[in-house]
């Protein structure tokens, strides 16, 4: 058994820029620098393209990620490997239709479409609208917009015998939450970009068609839910909490916390790991971007007023999503390669920084899973980072009310600077103006044996924060408290998990001898 050398537990900031360099290098030479998409780093290390899901899925995935960290972290891209992506993304909508296509083979016709992939399709054109101000995009995405309307209805579904004409080859999905659901997301991130009435109208459309799958009482149905897919089923949750925030009332979002709650728990542990497909019982193999958007779910809730879902996206980020990036490569033994192909070349550190199907304990799965090898397939990559940005933005916010420290990471912005008590030796926060400031307290702080230095007035408790009335610019507050140790039971299909936890952070858990693992096994 190995434990992996190198495992990020606290550094948002350094994964995104990690993965964005993964992200960055991923592009074939033999195929005229189009994305790869599938990849593998055990038995044997290659990076691979697809007829599915090439150039119709990684730019938007790619660029939807790049182009956030530009924005959430300030960070300077490789203009090259953005315009790559863009170039690929242009690529599949030069078709007969402005739909996501794909080639049968590299240099061949777009006559593949499959909807799975209208939602990464619109994430293109959406970040190059949003962050590149792309003319072409945007006339893209009106278009493919459109064909939509035009091509595919709620009762009957997609016109099949249109699409034949043009010469296309019909990639079927499960199920409509599998396929054209997943698309309301990018549609409701294109309408607060843009303003385009049409953009949220169709994301409303097929809303409406997904919704029983996310029933009132927040239960799981397989047979309404129609996959096994758990990226769709958790992606398709994300996209309605998006669209609720731009919707008047509560309806939708407080729908979307009653599957939370409830229903998601078929496809998710205590620590926010998920399982590649739902019905899956004997192995713990996963899949990164699910974590994603449940992360992204549950930061829509609690900026909505249900402030306590940031404990479980803290647990969910520490205990789990940036322990899962792959930053130790040392175990990744390069493939013979005498003829020079590009798939074979470099792979170990062009997959460094990459995400993929870990369990809860590690990269390697144990039960069925065991023989599948071990992959980090590029779409997750920008899932996940996406995602990352997110919780980056969400970590310190700043409105009317005053300074909010929601996630307790080290960070540094212009209101506030934080210091993490899991990498240092209390928590310590130094606002830089004399505003009013909240500090989330995690709900196994024991505020009888808090210790709150720097600060001469009141410490109120409000919705688990700490609020500050007056704190002195430039004056460290410190507040003191133990990062509480306690054993949790991770709720698997095969057996639980034993886990041993110091605050939100994973200190120990059962691994029943797997290989590559993150975490000290438990005694």
């Amino acid at each position: 058994m190995t434990k992996l050398r190198d495992v990020n537990t606290t550094d948002i900031a350094g994964a995104i820029r990690l993965g964005c360099r993964t992200m960055s290098s991923v592009f074939n030479a033999d195929d005229d620098h189009i994305p790869f998409f599938g990849s593998q780093v055990w038995p044997e290390a290659r990076l691979s393209w697809s007829a599915h899901h090439s150039e119709s899925h990684i730019p938007g995935r790619h660029l939807n990620a790049l182009l956030n960290a530009e924005d959430a972290l300030g960070l300077t891209l490789d203009e090259e490997a953005v315009e790559r992506h863009a170039r690929a993304a242009f690529l599949s909508y030069s078709g007969p239709i402005a739909l996501p296509l794909n080639r049968e083979a590299p240099g061949g016709p777009l006559v593949n479409f499959c909807p799975h992939n209208v939602r990464e399709g619109f994430h293109a054109l959406y970040a190059l609208v949003a962050y590149r101000n792309s003319e072409r995009a945007r006339e893209l995405a009106e278009r493919s917009i459109d064909a939509i309307f035009d091509l595919w209805d709620v009762e009957h579904g997609w016109d099949l015998e249109r699409l034949q004409k043009m010469g296309l080859q019909y990639q079927p999905c499960q199920s409509f939450i599998h396929g054209l659901a997943r698309t309301i997301g990018p549609l409701v991130k294109y309408f607060r970009t843009t303003g385009y009435g049409p953009a949220l109208e169709l994301a409303l459309v097929l809303a409406e068609k997904a919704l029983p799958a996310y029933p009132v009482d927040g239960s799981f149905d397989p047979e309404k839910m129609g996959t096994t897919h758990g990226h769709s089923i958790t992606s398709v949750l994300s996209s309605l909490a998006q669209l609720a925030e731009v919707l008047p009332g509560r309806g939708l979002m407080e729908r979307v916390g009653a599957f939370y709650d409830r229903g998601l728990w078929a496809v998710r542990d205590e620590l926010g790991w998920s399982p590649e497909s739902s019905i899956q019982e004997d192995t713990d193999h996963g899949e990164g971007n699910n974590t994603g958007d449940i992360l992204e779910t549950g930061l829509i809730l609690a900026a909505g007023g249900e402030s306590g879902r940031y404990q479980d996206v803290e647990r969910i980020l520490r205990g789990h999503l940036l322990p899962a990036q792959l930053c130790d490569i040392s175990f990744i033994e390069e493939s013979p390669n005498p003829e020079g192909i590009d798939g074979l070349r470099d792979v170990a550190d062009r997959h460094r920084g990459s995400f993929g199907f870990p369990a809860p304990y590690g990269h390697k799965s144990t039960g069925a899973g065991r023989g599948r090898g071990i992959s980090f397939n590029m779409d997750i990559v920008g899932g996940v980072i996406a995602s990352l940005c997110e919780a980056w933005r969400a970590g310190v916010r700043k409105d009317e009310r005053g300074v909010f420290v929601n996630l307790l990471f080290d960070r540094e912005r212009d209101a506030v600077e934080v210091e993490s008590p899991y990498t240092h030796e209390v928590l310590q926060v130094t606002a830089k103006r004399e505003e009013a400031l909240w500090v989330r307290l995690p709900e196994w702080v024991d505020r009888d044996r808090l210790e709150v230095e720097g600060y001469d007035g009141e410490v109120r408790f409000c919705e688990g924060y700490a609020f500050l009335a007056r704190p002195t610019a430039g004056r460290p507050i410190r507040f003191a408290f133990p990062l509480v140790e306690q054993e949790i039971d991770l709720s698997h299909a095969a057996r639980p998990i034993r886990t041993r936890l110091r605050g939100d952070a994973v200190a120990a858990m059962e691994n029943f001898g797997a290989d590559l693992t993150f975490f000290e096994p438990i005694g």
